[in-house]
């Protein structure tokens, strides 16, 4: 059985107590899993149809743990070798278009998946909803089952890696075999988002796999879509952390029930902060982050809007975060449009001996802001709108002078994978771009160990962020 130490591993709660040594799966075979049926395979690489349900079109190798389902090919459930009681269980998923499936804690209770991409308002049959029994107290024909919705969707697009970290508390019995203590989901987190706070389970999940105990396999569900997984860490746990009960302050949160933005400065990765951003958000369950120094797009995120404790509360510290699920577009504020003698010319980072001068905003008929700036002679309209659906940002870059030499940085990360005409996978499957028809041609180049993709702006450049 290949489960194999990836060295000593913390784990934290907010009062920061060490919990546990992490054991990751190995996914070089199948063998910490119970009789894999074949619907479950490995492979290197995985990439969702998004114009087509349940389709994953994949790369042979391993480290990537594949179910394929249909609905005239059930796929079935697959259970680890290994049982656990109390465990953190951490893990990244990705789904095909329209899917579904589940991890089971001990076999019995479910955290769903499914692609709940742009929706407003998940129940606890969507992505990170908790199924459970009601009330195991009561007579059979009473019990019930109900179940859990997340706080916020946190979820992203089919394809792109999600990242689930779920803290368990197995039911506890007597000597005697009698249930003593209901099972308890702690906590869940996806894609950085708290989706669960404390939510006891008074009984197993519909469709179970067996009586409540002490210990348990942990449950992929194979039946109902296809899904893939990969850096499954499983750390059973010496003790329940707890809740922080040191206090703080009363968070200050911003609602974007209507379009709203706000002014702050941005922490966009360690050390790194944009001073002079805005982040905007609308009733799509959608915001975004942008820089004005430089033209750039800082984050996206679905969910709840804008936590502004760190910038209101007390003095402040000028910063606010970002309450729904964070993607990244760059690791730090550089420009997005530069002037180069040539698509191979190395990128300019900096505003130097560009002209550049930033000229705020305007907003349009519906309260959105297009930000426009002057560079290199030419003044720049830089509109970016919430998509309606829920799913991303569209953004038209215009210029009043066009030049074959100003070129836009559509993005840079360690892999860009163009995946269909004109829709590239960006950084690790982290978010799509969708450039519009007749776009020039981009070009994907290495610079430094990364990749940057550029385009040449002409008179306007249209394209969509997916994620």
């Amino acid at each position: 059985m290949n489960i194999s130490k990836t060295g000593f591993t913390a784990i934290f709660w907010l009062c920061g107590t060490l919990l546990a040594f992490g054991q990751r799966i190995d996914l070089k075979d199948l063998s910490a899993f119970k009789n894999p049926s074949n619907s479950w395979s490995l492979a290197q690489n995985v990439v969702a149809d998004l114009n087509a349900e349940n389709v994953l079109k994949t790369t042979k190798g391993d480290g990537i743990l594949i179910n394929q389902s249909t609905a005239k090919k059930a796929g079935s459930d697959l259970y680890t070798v290994n049982e656990y009681g109390d465990v953190a269980v951490e893990l990244d998923y990705l789904t095909a278009k329209g899917t579904n499936s589940g991890i089971y804690l001990q076999g019995n209770y479910e955290i769903q998946i499914d692609d709940a991409w742009g929706l407003k308002n998940p129940s606890s049959s969507n992505n990170g909803g908790i199924y459970q029994r009601w009330d195991d107290s009561k007579p059979e024909a009473e019990k019930g089952f109900g179940g859990v919705a997340p706080r916020q969707n946190a979820s992203k697009a089919p394809g792109l890696w999600q990242h689930i970290k779920i803290i368990f508390q197995a039911p506890k019995f007597d000597a005697s075999g009698k249930k003593t203590q209901n099972a308890k989901i702690i906590s869940a987190e996806l894609n950085g988002v708290l989706i669960h706070e404390n939510v006891e389970l008074f009984g197993a999940t519909r469709g179970a796999a067996g009586a409540e105990k002490a210990k348990g396999p942990l449950r992929l569900q194979g039946d109902h879509g296809s899904v893939a997984f990969r850096n499954i860490q499983i750390s059973e746990l010496s003790e329940i952390p707890k809740p922080n009960q040191n206090g703080g302050a009363d968070p200050i949160y911003i609602e974007a029930a209507s379009n709203n933005m706000i002014r702050s400065f941005v922490d966009v990765a360690p050390r790194v902060r944009s001073v002079h951003a805005i982040s905007v958000g609308g009733p799509e369950k959608v915001a975004y982050s942008y820089d004005l120094d430089n033209g750039t797009l800082l984050q996206g995120w679905h969910g709840d809007f804008i936590d502004a404790t760190p910038m209101w509360d007390g003095r402040g510290n000028g910063t606010s975060r970002a309450l729904g699920s964070v993607t990244r577009f760059t690791k730090k504020p550089i420009l997005a449009i530069a002037k180069l003698a040539n698509d191979q010319a190395k990128w300019i980072a900096d505003t130097a001996g560009t002209g550049f001068r930033t000229k705020g905003y305007v907003m349009d008929k519906q309260d959105r802001p297009e930000f426009k700036y002057i560079i290199n002679g030419a003044t720049v309209t830089d509109a970016v709108k919430v998509m309606e659906n829920g799913q991303g940002l569209t953004r038209e870059i215009a210029v009043d002078k066009p030049s074959k030499d100003l070129y836009f940085l559509l993005a840079t990360g360690s892999d860009i994978e163009e995946v269909a005409k004109g829709l590239y996978l960006i950084d690790d499957k982290s978010y799509y771009i969708q450039l519009a028809e007749g776009t020039a041609k981009p070009v994907i180049r290495e610079v430094d160990g990364k990749k940057e993709v550029i385009v040449a702006i002409g008179t306007k450049l249209n394209y969509t962020i997916l994620f």
